[in-house]
Protein backbone atom coordinates (compact mmCIF):
# COMPACT_ATOMS: atom_id res chain seq x y z
CA UNK A 1 0.00 0.00 0.00
CA UNK A 2 1.20 3.50 -0.84
CA UNK A 3 0.06 7.03 -0.13
CA UNK A 4 0.41 9.24 -3.20
CA UNK A 5 0.54 12.97 -2.50
CA UNK A 6 0.37 15.29 -5.50
CA UNK A 7 0.54 19.08 -5.65
CA UNK A 8 -0.97 20.43 -8.88
CA UNK A 9 -2.23 23.69 -10.38
CA UNK A 10 -5.85 24.40 -9.32
CA UNK A 11 -7.06 24.78 -12.91
CA UNK A 12 -5.75 21.28 -13.73
CA UNK A 13 -7.93 19.54 -11.12
CA UNK A 14 -10.77 18.65 -13.56
CA UNK A 15 -8.26 17.17 -16.03
CA UNK A 16 -6.52 15.17 -13.30
CA UNK A 17 -9.84 13.87 -11.93
CA UNK A 18 -10.89 12.74 -15.42
CA UNK A 19 -7.54 10.99 -15.99
CA UNK A 20 -7.81 9.28 -12.59
CA UNK A 21 -11.38 8.14 -13.29
CA UNK A 22 -10.22 6.77 -16.67
CA UNK A 23 -7.50 4.83 -14.78
CA UNK A 24 -10.21 3.48 -12.41
CA UNK A 25 -8.95 5.45 -9.41
CA UNK A 26 -12.05 6.92 -7.78
CA UNK A 27 -11.05 7.65 -4.17
CA UNK A 28 -9.10 10.75 -3.25
CA UNK A 29 -8.92 13.66 -0.85
CA UNK A 30 -8.52 17.15 -2.27
CA UNK A 31 -7.23 20.12 -0.26
CA UNK A 32 -6.42 23.70 -1.23
CA UNK A 33 -2.87 24.63 -0.26
CA UNK A 34 -0.23 27.30 -0.74
CA UNK A 35 3.34 26.70 -1.80
CA UNK A 36 6.24 27.65 -3.99
CA UNK A 37 8.95 25.85 -5.83
CA UNK A 38 10.88 26.69 -8.98
CA UNK A 39 8.31 29.37 -9.84
CA UNK A 40 9.49 31.48 -6.89
CA UNK A 41 6.29 33.54 -6.99
CA UNK A 42 5.83 36.98 -8.48
CA UNK A 43 5.79 40.71 -7.59
CA UNK A 44 2.60 42.68 -7.37
CA UNK A 45 2.02 46.43 -6.89
CA UNK A 46 -0.97 47.58 -4.85
CA UNK A 47 -1.45 51.29 -4.13
CA UNK A 48 2.19 51.98 -4.90
CA UNK A 49 3.54 49.27 -2.60
CA UNK A 50 5.43 46.38 -4.18
CA UNK A 51 4.56 43.05 -2.58
CA UNK A 52 6.35 39.76 -3.16
CA UNK A 53 3.87 36.91 -3.53
CA UNK A 54 5.87 33.71 -3.16
CA UNK A 55 3.17 31.37 -1.90
CA UNK A 56 1.03 30.38 -4.87
CA UNK A 57 -2.28 28.52 -4.86
CA UNK A 58 -1.98 24.78 -5.36
CA UNK A 59 -4.25 21.77 -4.91
CA UNK A 60 -3.11 18.80 -2.85
CA UNK A 61 -4.37 15.32 -3.73
CA UNK A 62 -4.00 12.47 -1.24
CA UNK A 63 -4.66 9.06 -2.75
CA UNK A 64 -4.15 5.77 -0.90
CA UNK A 65 -3.73 2.85 -3.32
CA UNK A 66 -2.79 -0.79 -3.32
CA UNK A 67 0.57 -1.62 -4.89
CA UNK A 68 -0.94 -2.56 -8.27
CA UNK A 69 -2.43 0.91 -8.69
CA UNK A 70 0.67 3.00 -7.94
CA UNK A 71 2.02 3.34 -11.51
CA UNK A 72 -1.41 3.86 -13.17
CA UNK A 73 -2.26 6.53 -10.58
CA UNK A 74 1.02 8.38 -11.12
CA UNK A 75 0.64 8.20 -14.91
CA UNK A 76 -2.92 9.54 -14.69
CA UNK A 77 -1.90 12.47 -12.47
CA UNK A 78 0.98 13.34 -14.80
CA UNK A 79 -1.27 13.09 -17.86
CA UNK A 80 -3.89 15.42 -16.38
CA UNK A 81 -1.56 17.92 -14.70
CA UNK A 82 1.20 18.37 -17.27
CA UNK A 83 1.28 21.64 -19.20
CA UNK A 84 5.03 21.65 -19.84
CA UNK A 85 5.54 24.84 -17.84
CA UNK A 86 7.33 25.44 -14.56
CA UNK A 87 4.92 24.92 -11.68
CA UNK A 88 3.05 21.87 -12.98
CA UNK A 89 3.56 20.25 -9.57
CA UNK A 90 5.12 17.35 -7.72
CA UNK A 91 4.14 13.79 -6.82
CA UNK A 92 5.36 12.03 -3.68
CA UNK A 93 4.94 8.31 -2.98
CA UNK A 94 5.07 7.23 0.64
CA UNK A 95 4.81 3.70 2.07
CA UNK A 96 1.50 3.25 3.86
CA UNK A 97 1.93 1.00 6.86
CA UNK A 98 -1.72 0.30 7.65
CA UNK A 99 -5.23 1.33 6.69
CA UNK A 100 -8.49 0.84 8.59
CA UNK A 101 -12.05 1.26 7.36
CA UNK A 102 -13.96 2.68 10.30
CA UNK A 103 -17.41 1.46 9.24
CA UNK A 104 -16.53 -2.24 8.84
CA UNK A 105 -13.26 -2.65 10.71
CA UNK A 106 -11.51 -3.95 7.57
CA UNK A 107 -7.76 -3.47 7.46
CA UNK A 108 -5.00 -3.36 4.87
CA UNK A 109 -5.70 -3.73 1.14
CA UNK A 110 -9.38 -4.53 1.69
CA UNK A 111 -9.87 -1.25 3.55
CA UNK A 112 -8.42 0.80 0.68
CA UNK A 113 -10.71 -0.85 -1.85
Amino acid sequence: MKLIIAFIQPEKLPDVKKALFDAEVFKMSVTNSLGCGQQKGFSETYRGVVTEVNLLKKVRLDIAVNDGFVKPTIKAIMKGARSGNIGDGKIFVIPLEECYRIRTGETGAEAIG
